[in-house]
């Protein structure tokens, strides 16, 4: 009877100490942040974007009356890191250090039993949007990215920067894209004015 107390006393601190040691590792590993850059600047592309929070899919958006027509269909997806999720959940804008990753794939309409629709195919571009007020002038920058090399970010005045501070629904964002976002936008009034103003011209 004695020996089997001892066995179990054994393994009992064997697991014990096991479960020390994982919480030890745990607190002495931190996640990787989101946002990382090189010693000159340069974003490094995050690798586990698709394991972020999925916020919509655009088919086919230009957001100018460009003449002519691509010759196929393109779907944009956009992730965004979980902490600035968390967030934007809880105050309805984003914190700094968000990340948002925007990835176009080819529209494709044939392919194993499909017969009709399209679906998305390979990958044709990405590109990121960081908030980092210690950076950049406006708060925010872009960032095209091509594989795992480091990109270095559009100047402020680009196209992008531009036109997403000219329309962008909130905190220069396109929220009014991400229709799981804009409710917690309305409840917490943080829609910016030039937006709603955009909104109540195309009302006329």
């Amino acid at each position: 009877m004695q020996s089997r107390v001892r066995i179990v006393a054994a393994a009992l601190a064997v697991a014990l100490a096991g479960s020390l040691t994982t919480a030890a590792v745990s607190r002495a590993a931190p996640a990787s942040p989101a946002v990382a850059y090189t010693p000159d600047g340069k974003l490094v592309p995050p690798k586990e974007y698709r394991t972020w929070i999925y916020l919509s899919s655009g088919m086919d958006m230009a957001y100018t009356e460009a003449p002519g027509a691509a010759d196929h269909h393109m779907f944009d997806n956009v992730f965004v890191n979980r902490e600035a999720y968390e967030v934007y959940q809880k105050t309805g804008t984003w914190p700094d250090k968000t990340i948002f990753v925007l990835e176009a794939r080819m529209g494709q309409g044939r392919g194993s039993i499909n017969k009709k629709g399209v679906f998305q195919g390979e990958t044709m571009g990405r590109e990121a949007h960081v908030k980092d007020t210690a950076r950049f002038k406006s708060g925010w920058a872009f960032f095209p990215l091509n594989g795992d090399a480091p990109a270095p970010a559009l100047p402020q005045t680009s196209q992008c920067n531009v036109c997403h501070e000219q329309h962008g629904a909130v905190d220069t964002t396109f929220v009014q894209f991400y229709p799981t976002l804009m409710p917690k936008a309305q409840e917490m009034k943080t829609l910016a004015a030039a937006y709603l103003a955009e909104e109540e011209a195309a009302k006329k």
